[in-house]
């Protein structure tokens, strides 16, 4: 299940020069350089080239040209893809957390689950935390963001079929209500999580969380008897 921990926002100020003086022209060294494109209407990020080639690569987000310069339909592009999984702020800055998202997703080999050729089959890759549903040995929805179970909860891989399916199931062992909900093991299934999915150092008590668009979808395919197939680790586990 998901565990409920809150997140912090850093902030900086700047000290201004001292009156009757001009002031002095000084160089600013952060952790990533940050540059206003002229064309665009967003920044441009350290990552800017490789998440341009991984958002071509994955298709669906708009024309992207691979040339690590930031253009209105780059940042349109880049914008499109955070709000599509979640990441904040959506402001086509293409910082750390878009670049993994993007390159989790493009690392994504279907195939690698061995799905059922016939019926529905629900893939969980633990090594990327994506998952993805295939119907007939083919996809049917495209693999998306997960959250699986962190040190002392892992997420066990195996093969699995869901065997209870709630709207809102309830959490008696931390009291929190889980969207969604399709167990498959144990006390452990699908469900929507309403806490930030990127941060890294967060996971469930086991369960392989959703963004809320996703559970949604997730939840309208499943069905009692239909298979899970989970495979790989969680780094960290």
């Amino acid at each position: 299940m998901s565990v409920l921990v809150g997140g912090g926002l850093g902030a900086f100020a700047l000290t201004p020069a001292g009156a009757g003086a001009a002031a002095p022209v000084t160089a600013a060294v952060t952790t990533a350089v940050v540059t206003k494109a002229a064309a665009a209407s967003c920044a441009t990020g350290k990552y800017q080239k490789q998440v341009e080639g991984y958002l071509k690569q994955l298709g669906g987000y708009g024309t992207v040209t691979v040339d690590g310069k930031q253009s209105s339909a780059d940042c349109a592009a880049i914008v499109k893809f955070q709000k599509r999984f979640g990441i904040q702020p959506a402001k086509g800055l293409a910082g750390p957390t878009t670049f993994d998202v993007a390159k989790r997703l493009a690392s994504t080999k279907t195939s690698a689950c061995k799905a059922k050729k016939k019926g529905i089959t629900f893939c969980v890759n633990l090594t990327l935390q994506t998952t993805w549903v295939m119907k007939n040995g083919k996809v049917h929805v495209k693999p998306t963001v997960t959250r699986t179970g962190y040190k002392g909860y892992r997420t066990p891989a195996g093969t699995f079929t869901i065997n209870k399916r709630t709207k809102k199931e309830w959490s008696d062992p931390y009291e929190v209500w889980l969207p969604y909900w399709q167990r498959f093991i144990g006390g452990r299934g699908f469900h929507e999580t309403t806490t930030y999915i990127h941060d890294k150092w967060r996971g469930s008590h086991g369960c392989v969380n959703l963004l809320p668009q996703d559970a949604k979808k997730f939840y309208g395919i499943g069905k009692i008897g239909m298979t899970v197939k989970v495979f790989g680790r969680r780094p960290g586990t």
